[in-house]
């Protein structure tokens, strides 16, 4: 008899959810024992938790083109915090999902293009755009004006001294209309929702009282914390309990089972507006912060959830980075993964299965001179300047890159010294200009 045909599963809807400035340790199911976060620990209990996920550099704009373009910093167009924006030749991972016939939104902050820019997310494959100017103007969470799409909507609620449109409430709000519309239709979704939580109203942190603003910083009233920190907390807790909305819609509309939903940070914490990293231990075990190539600059939390596909309360250690993220859902939207990219899909480890690790990580950073890092194995190898000598540290048996063993180990040095010299290409935008070391890295 007959067998009949098999039913094709349609490609899973994708929703990308990154934080801004979270710190490894800032939420529970990391080790946070203070800020409260039970959407997130939840989702981890029903997913994959990373303990080996790497953001694409230190700094924002940077770590977003790593994850849109599959690239590390050694061959991205964006580099540092300089000049921000995409080329027209610079292929997006939503171009690529917008052809394989995904409905795609973007929300919140996207850094990689500006009104008028090739870069512009309605030119990078979004079919729906809603929020800030610019990486700038994401800086404040009482905004003006936002964006939607090529249209500027006034905010007047915030005309003036008032203060009563928080941007991530808007944000939280047009990703439930989004999925809201989208889960009914036929063709899969793709949402992007970038919130600016938990980074400083103002990237130089003069502010050092009011740095983390919040509309309210319940439910730590009563703690006996300085209020920033308070309003620190809140910040991240109002965030889990948006996402907490997003998962509730998504059973809500029958689209869970569906669904990916994959959750990181952009790079570590910050000290930045009066907020104090080490108050709630924000980077865990490892050193360092924001701006940093140590560990704690560089790795984030990641949670990915996918009922049914992805094994439910498991921890990886396998080590992938944003570069990864576009070959990943390429694979999983089942197109085929284009040329010359850095990443390699990690879909195999998301089902649960064995996968060969990347040779190395690389990454690089200008804004402090030119400082490079690589991963290899166990190996975390890391150069203040192109002169320098290199500092290599043993992650497995020293986390917190505490102790440099280079003098032990000649071999590989020299191996991580191939990597250095072989990983990156040349950019007029970011030239090679060696800085004094800082003093002291941070945390």
């Amino acid at each position: 008899m007959a067998q009949p045909p098999a039913v094709k599963r349609r490609n899973p809807n994708i929703i990308l959810i990154l934080a801004d400035d979270l710190g490894y340790g800032d939420i529970g199911c990391f080790g946070q024992k203070r800020i409260r976060t039970p959407h997130l620990d939840r989702m981890a209990a029903e997913g994959l938790r990373f303990t080996s996920a790497y953001a694409g550099s230190t700094v924002c704009a940077p770590s977003r083109c790593s994850l849109f373009t599959g690239l590390h910093t050694g061959h991205a167009r964006i580099r540092g915090n300089g000049r921000t924006r995409l080329h027209k030749e610079d292929l997006t991972m939503t171009e690529v999902l917008k052809s394989r016939g995904y409905r795609t939104g973007l929300i919140g902050k996207w850094s990689l293009g500006d009104l008028g820019d090739p870069g512009y997310p309605n030119d990078k494959g979004f079919d729906e755009w809603y929020g800030y100017f610019s990486q700038l103007h994401a800086h404040t969470y009482y905004p003006q004006l936002l964006l939607h799409n090529r249209r500027a909507i006034e905010l007047t609620g915030n005309f003036g001294t008032s203060r009563k449109q928080y941007d991530p409430d808007l944000c939280t709000e047009q990703a439930l209309r989004f999925v809201d519309s989208a889960a009914g239709q036929p063709a899969p979704f793709f949402l992007h929702l970038a919130y600016t939580i938990p980074h400083a109203d103002n990237e130089l942190g003069r502010d050092t009282g009011m740095g983390q603003p919040a509309p309210s910083d319940a439910p730590y009233t009563n703690e006996s914390w300085p209020e920033v920190e308070k309003n620190f907390a809140a910040m991240i807790t109002r965030m889990d309990a948006d996402i907490g909305k997003l998962m509730d819609l998504l059973k809500q509309r029958g689209a869970d089972n569906d669904t990916l939903v994959l959750f990181t940070s952009d790079n570590g914490p910050h000290q930045e507006g009066g907020h104090k990293p080490d108050f709630f231990d924000s980077n865990g075990i490892y050193r360092g912060i924001k701006r940093d190539l140590t560990e704690g600059g560089i790795r984030v939390p990641a949670i990915a959830r996918w009922p049914g596909q992805i094994p439910a309360g498991v921890s990886s250690d396998f080590a992938w980075a944003f570069w990864d993220v576009m070959p990943t859902l390429i694979e999983l939207a089942g197109g085929s993964i284009p040329r010359g990219l850095d990443g390699q899909s990690i879909v195999p480890t998301l089902l649960g299965r064995q996968q060969k690790p990347h040779e190395f990580l690389y990454w690089e950073f200008h804004e402090r001179g030119f400082h490079q890092a690589v991963r290899h194995q166990d190996w975390k190898g890391i150069r203040y300047g192109s002169k320098e000598p290199l500092e290599l540290y043993n992650l497995r048996e020293d986390p917190g890159e505490k102790t440099n063993v280079a003098a032990r180990y000649p071999d590989v040095v020299q191996r991580i010294e191939r990597y250095l010299a072989t990983a990156r290409t040349e950019s007029r935008d970011f030239p090679i200009v060696d800085k004094p070391r800082p003093k002291a890295l941070n945390g």
